[in-house]
């Protein structure tokens, strides 16, 4: 896994902003730089009591040489300071945890060891540890401790008030006691001392909130682990695994893994949470690069689905529910707004990349269709008993020609000018038989991996799409002019061209013969003879009301010759002959 997604390119940067968040607000003002600490802290003391890294000051010198290795993308070098420590300095550096952070953080670490030594670190309240065990001694600026401090009084209220793992009960005094005394920290009234009155009764109701478990047999420590908190602090650490400058992933993926799972048990993660969350985070740093240079973290996402997809048919976790539902909508979202206007997104320079968005989103939609997500069923219309994959496919084709014929016609009728007297449609026809052969030459040779009648179904589209122009304009017709001959013979060739398309592309397979039987003829061919027999007639009409004016005139100066009324008729069928013969 080392070896995947480095790129050499320097252009492989970050030129998008990120998606959404699928997790949902915390409801307490912790920024992201709140929680990015808050990680890097866990996963030291995580570490620490995995004996990850010795507790004991390293000097700068020492780790002057890792440094520069890992400035030029170097793995760590067989020497004391390699191994997990080394990866561990490699994640502090990414996270952006400073030296002197760093240096605070073993040294609380030291001190909370020294009064708990043994104690696992998924068993200990680390924001009260570090609250009781860290000095304003320890911070150059006094703000900064402040700062410091009011964090981890927020991370308690997270964490033990807010989003326990175990419901709080209304009665419950010590959520009562711990709300009154948090609110004093806010206040600034807070005496933190370690053996201060306030600081007793807090330890007291952390502990009572903590030591909760849903069985209430067990001795378990939860204060980090209810959702979504433990998520959103969580991703902090995922973000570690990827370079911040190239957006790829790194090259020590496989340790920085090892490491942060350390943490699983502080967090309640396990390897289905992990594997969810860091899909949507491969995805989110594909969009984030803006799809330069990264064709392998699609690859990763699209092998991480597949997990996804066997941890949620085995799951029914309601947490797990939710961050699969809005991981897999967000990743959806992003994709079919591509994919439903395909023609505009995607051309001859970046194709190669429609068959990956198109994989992903089938993949994402198969996994919400199997485990019945009636939030996105109601919000798109796919159902667990239709065929996921060309249901949709259907849809990214109906929408993207349908616009792409909307704006073709946009462009013919901006481009025609007094000079170029071609009829509308004849020029929208053109420009329709120009869509379908590209349509069938670059498009559906990728979309037929998931739909055999790709390029069936596009050309039906664009029969259906000229159909209703030309229905509008033939609607109207009075009369056949040279204007309208042009139309209905450029009409009658391109349903000639998409007839041929959709039988070559399709009537091997089955349902093709059914797909061509569905395109309603265009009858250009009739439409143009009623025209002709519509124009006969009314010239027939003429003549006979000629002749019938002229034997009234006659009868009435009681000079009456057949002859010449037979003349009148003999004219008048010799032209509907002519006209008839002229018409075959």
């Amino acid at each position: 896994m080392a070896r995947l997604f480095r790129s050499s390119d320097p252009a492989a940067a970050t030129t998008a902003p990120p998606l959404p968040s699928p997790l949902p607000d915390l409801g307490v003002a912790l920024s992201a730089a709140d929680l990015r600490a808050t990680a890097y802290e866990l996963l030291v003391a995580a570490s620490r009591a995995t004996g990850a890294k010795p507790l004991t000051y390293i000097p700068q010198a020492a780790t002057a040489a890792a440094k520069m290795k890992g400035a030029f993308g170097l793995g760590p070098s067989p020497s004391s300071t390699g191994g997990t420590a080394a990866v561990l300095e490699l994640v502090r550096a990414r996270m952006g945890v400073t030296e002197q952070a760093d240096a605070r953080i073993r040294r609380a670490l030291l001190r909370v060891a020294a009064g708990q030594l043994g104690t696992p670190a998924d068993s200990m309240v680390w924001p009260l540890e570090f609250v009781q065990k860290c000095k304003a001694s320890d911070f150059l600026d006094p703000l900064e401790y402040e700062a410091w401090q009011t964090r981890n009084f927020k991370l308690l209220e997270a964490g033990l008030l807010v989003h326990p793992l175990v419901p709080l009960k209304k009665s419950s005094i010590s959520a009562k006691i711990m709300r009154q005394i948090i609110h004093e920290a806010y206040d600034g009234k807070l005496e933190t001392g370690r053996n201060s009155e306030s600081m007793i009764r807090l330890r007291n109701a952390v502990v009572s909130l903590a030591c909760r478990s849903l069985d209430e047999t067990s001795d378990e420590c939860h204060w980090a682990d209810g959702f979504p908190l433990n998520l959103h602090i969580y991703k902090m650490l995922v973000e570690a695994c990827f370079d911040v400058d190239e957006g790829s992933v790194v090259q020590e993926i496989d340790e920085t893994m090892e490491l942060l799972k350390k943490t699983w048990p502080i967090f309640g993660v396990n390897q289905m949470l992990h594997n969810l969350y860091f899909t949507w985070a491969l995805f989110n740093h594909f969009v984030m690069l803006g799809q330069v240079n990264s064709n392998d973290l699609f690859c990763a996402t699209e092998n991480l689905l597949v997990e996804v997809a066997k941890d949620a048919k085995i799951t029914k976790d309601p947490d797990y529910c939710d961050v699969l539902g809005s991981t897999l909508s967000s990743i959806m979202g992003w994709t079919e707004k591509r994919l439903l206007g395909y023609h505009e997104t995607f051309n001859t320079g970046n194709i190669y990349s429609l068959q990956y968005i198109v994989s992903i989103g089938i993949s994402a939609a198969k996994i919400l269709v199997e485990n019945q997500d009636t939030s996105y069923e109601n919000h798109s219309g796919v159902k667990g008993d239709i065929d996921v994959m060309r249901s949709r496919i259907e849809t990214y084709i109906h929408s993207s020609l349908r616009s792409a014929f909307a704006q073709t016609m946009e462009e013919g009728a901006s481009k025609r000018s007094s000079r170029n007297r071609m009829p509308a449609l004849s020029f929208l026809a053109k420009k329709t038989s120009d869509l379908a052969i590209k349509e069938k030459n670059v498009y559906s040779p990728i979309l037929k991996k998931w739909h055999p009648l790709a390029a069936g179904v596009a050309v039906a589209t664009l029969h259906a799409c000229f159909g209703n122009e030309l229905k509008q304009f033939t609607a109207g017709l009075t009369e056949l002019t040279p204007d309208t001959v042009q139309v209905l013979k450029a009409a009658d060739k391109l349903e000639k061209d998409l007839i041929h398309i959709a039988i070559e592309d399709s009537m091997d397979i089955a349902g093709g013969k059914s797909l061509v039987k569905q395109m309603p003829p265009y009858e250009a061919g009739t439409v143009m003879a009623n025209l002709v027999k519509a124009w006969v007639k009314e010239q027939i009409d003429k003549l006979k009301g000629c002749a019938d004016q002229k034997l009234e005139q006659e009868v009435s100066l009681f000079f009456f010759t057949p002859i010449s009324y037979l003349l009148c008729i003999a004219i008048t069928l010799t032209f509907y002959l002519l006209l008839r013969l002229h018409c075959i």
